[in-house]
């Protein structure tokens, strides 16, 4: 079994569950078998409770695990069915420990964090890892783990400790290190700035793991002198370190990836030899450069409670793209508060209630997506008065 573990520094939110499902794509163009394990350092033992405004929509699993959104975003890169123990968090491993405690397997030691819980986690690791998600008998070849957070969080030290030790106990080989960082640009000076990027693989290689890529986040594409830096300052190569700019669609950062030669810089260090050739064609003409040909415009009112943060319906967003892909057209979602389509918002506050109103009457189709509590319920139910007596096409998930 190889594994291939992505960390972050400097900020969360630079797209590491993008890069572990692109990782894992990469993989799968060259013939091997992925799986995918999500570690978040939070006491939760699941994201189910958790606010959307918090942490993102909660990603529901077949078997009914109610898991972080970056599951769903695997499971669409990967097409694999995933479970609930795919989704690490510090809640079940504490629970876990502190049952086997209870029971007494522990033969009266004390329970520390090193070794019980360090021991528990790569356990953990080490048994998903080996179950087949892809619907094929036997384990898979690589499983592609996540760290959330930022390196240095007190809540990943229990972890970072794991995984550090969980090298070893796999070997050098059988294990590789993405680390996921920013190069940011001052707006006064507009120079690409490596020194966040340098700290934050000190901290890693402090705590006892060396990256053997960078994948570095940045709007534009980084200059060759700032590449040649980081890999002086980060001791890696040139070639490992990757630019991952902003690109026109997530589908594109395989390719971004695949350019830069990372597919042969993993399946190097991990002595994949049988690996296949690269073949992304599919993916590139389906996917990739399909969307960014679309032209006819569709217009989709998404009617809901957290309109402020769209990673709380990303799944639904997902399904309209890939709807929109199958049929040719554009997708543009024009989002809409449900609470402003209420009497109370038109007494309180006029134009927005118009142009909430407005929106809903522009949009081709209308969708209702889920939600928590009472308010907005009654938006809710006006956009869906409307397009039934309109005959707009109109799909409701829940109020």
């Amino acid at each position: 079994m190889k594994y291939v573990l992505v960390t972050g520094g400097v900020v969360s939110g630079l797209g590491k569950g993008v890069t572990a499902s692109s990782t894992g794509v990469l993989l799968q163009a060259r013939g091997l078998r992925v799986t995918s394990i999500k570690i978040d350092p939070y006491l939760n033992t699941d994201a189910g409770t958790m606010s959307p405004f918090e942490h993102g929509e909660v990603f529901v699993l077949d078997d009914g695990g109610e898991v972080d959104l970056d599951l769903g975003n695997y499971e669409r890169f990967l097409d694999i069915k995933l479970q609930r123990d795919n989704n690490l968090t510090t809640g079940k491993v504490y629970q876990s420990v502190i049952e086997k405690e209870r029971r007494g397997d522990y033969l009266g030691k004390t329970v520390q964090v090193v070794p019980h819980i360090t021991d528990a986690i790569q356990d953990w690791i080490e048994k998903v890892a080996h179950v087949a998600v892809d619907g094929l008998p036997g384990p898979p070849d690589v499983c592609v783990i996540e760290l959330g957070g930022t390196v240095g969080d007190i809540e990943s030290m229990p972890f970072i400790e794991a995984l550090r030790q969980f090298q070893f106990r796999v070997g050098a080989h059988n294990f590789c290190v993405i680390h996921v960082s920013l190069v940011p640009v001052l707006g006064v000076v507009g120079e690409q700035k490596t020194k966040p990027t340098q700290h934050s693989v000190q901290v890693l290689r402090s705590l006892g793991m060396t990256p053997n890529l960078l994948a570095c986040r940045s709007q534009e594409p980084l200059e060759a002198s700032v590449r040649a830096k980081l890999a002086l300052f980060c001791q890696v190569p040139p070639s490992h370190v990757l630019n991952m700019h902003d690109v026109s669609n997530i589908w594109q950062v395989p390719i971004v990836m695949a350019d830069q030669n990372a597919h042969n810089t993993i399946c190097d260090h991990l002595q994949l030899a049988h690996a296949k050739p690269l073949n992304l064609m599919e993916w590139k003409a389906h996917l990739a450069d399909r969307w960014d040909n679309l032209t006819e415009v569709l217009h989709i009112a998404m009617v809901g409670k957290y309109t402020g943060l769209s990673d709380a319906y990303l799944s639904v967003i997902k399904s309209l793209q890939h709807a929109c892909l199958a049929c040719s057209r554009k997708l543009v979602i024009d989002w809409v508060d449900a609470s402003h389509l209420e009497p109370s918002t038109e007494k309180a506050e006029p134009e927005v209630h118009t142009a909430a109103w407005a929106k809903l009457r522009g949009a081709q189709g209308v969708l209702v997506p889920g939600g928590f509590g009472t308010r907005g319920v009654e938006g809710k139910i006006l956009a869906a008065h409307y397009a039934r007596t309109e005959r707009k096409p109109y799909l409701g998930i829940c109020l």
